[in-house]
């Protein structure tokens, strides 16, 4: 994380902003596999947001992949220590969001993986929901289109992930463990809630809904 950490500030002194965090290897069997307890967390940055619908070249990437995520707002500040309670009010909207990665190292080595920024490379936001605030997901369903074929979506949209207040929870300790703040206005993209999606040169789009609160699509280019 202190490798991280020095990854960020060399970039924010180049310009770019920090807008929010990552979580990455959430998934269970991720976990084991590395022997970790936890999610890693990641940063995100304003010059790494495209819109959606955007179209991205992925010709020079090594092993590219895209993951359909949920998005979290976090709308106060919160303490490393805060409760659950605290958690549940802190966060102020959700909605469908992408991530675009880039595997080009080794993902058995958490000290690598987490120098590396979890392999981030762009992040694609759709619209938020203020009345799914404390990360209410009731009767929210998740639909997945890759290059016109529908992918199986679990019901349950933190099986994969786990809590999306436990991610909270794990973003703002590993944080303030490095003597920084989960912040108001910070944006969490959660981890994916299917497994991820490494695509092929034949891949021409990825669209990820959250009935009913949105959609967010991307699409590639290999030329």
């Amino acid at each position: 994380m202190r490798r991280q950490f020095a990854l960020l500030q060399e970039r924010e002194r180049s310009g770019a902003r920090r807008i929010g965090w990552k979580v990455g290897f959430g998934a269970p069997a991720a976990m084991e596999k590395l022997g970790i307890t936890a999610p890693l967390v990641g940063f995100l940055l304003d010059s790494a947001v495209l819109d959606s619908g955007a179209a991205v070249s992925i010709a020079s990437w090594t092993k590219p992949a895209a993951e359909p995520e949920i998005a979290i707002e976090i709308g106060r500040d919160v303490a490393p220590d805060a409760s659950e309670r605290d958690i549940v009010d802190a966060i102020a909207a959700i909605g469908p969001a992408i991530e675009l990665a880039d595997v080009d190292g080794p993902v058995d080595d958490v000290e690598a993986i987490l120098a590396g920024d979890i392999f981030q490379r762009h992040v694609i936001f759709g619209p938020r929901d203020t009345s799914r605030a404390g990360a209410r997901l009731d009767g929210v369903k998740g639909h997945l289109v890759r290059s016109a074929r529908e992918i199986d979506v679990p019901d349950d949209l933190e099986a994969n992930t786990g809590s999306l207040r436990i991610i909270v929870t794990q973003v703002a300790r590993t944080l303030g463990a490095f003597g920084r703040r989960l912040q108001a206005g910070d944006l969490i993209i959660a981890g994916s809630v299917t497994a991820p999606q490494f695509l092929e040169a034949s891949d021409r789009q990825l669209a990820w809904t959250l009935h009913p609160i949105g959609r967010v699509s991307v699409s590639f280019d290999a030329a």
